[in-house]
């Protein structure tokens, strides 16, 4: 199993992006979804989560601007950001709980390997 996300990019203040995490492999079912973010010098954060059932919750700094959301027949989950600010500058990862064809059928967590988000003031 993989993730592979992309999207990121340099915008400016007041601008949008689009991130994508598409899973591939083995895939039986996918659980819950989330997108992450680590800024130098910070801890990383949870952004915001979709689980199975399209439930979503999403950190404060973030609520009204994110979007989060999910297409389970590509196995892609979605963050559309916008009104971005300087302070929304970071890498952003994909964080996804798989259950895979390996005969146990437990979920495991899987991470992606990144994208860089800069938002220029």
């Amino acid at each position: 199993v993989q993730l592979q996300a992309s999207g990121g990019g340099l915008v400016q203040a007041g601008g949008s992006l689009r991130l994508s995490c598409a899973a591939s492999g083995s895939i039986f079912s996918i659980d819950a979804m989330a997108w992450y973010r680590q800024a130098p010098g910070k801890q990383r954060e949870l952004v915001a989560r979709i689980t199975s059932g399209i439930s979503t919750n999403y950190v404060d700094s973030v609520k009204g601007r994110f979007t989060i959301s999910r297409d389970n027949a590509k196995n892609t989950v979605y963050l559309q950001m916008n009104s971005l600010k300087p302070e929304d500058t970071a890498v952003y990862y994909c964080n996804v709980d798989i259950r895979a064809h390996d005969g146990t059928f437990v979920a495991r967590n899987y991470w992606g390997q990144g994208t860089e988000v800069t938002v220029s003031s």
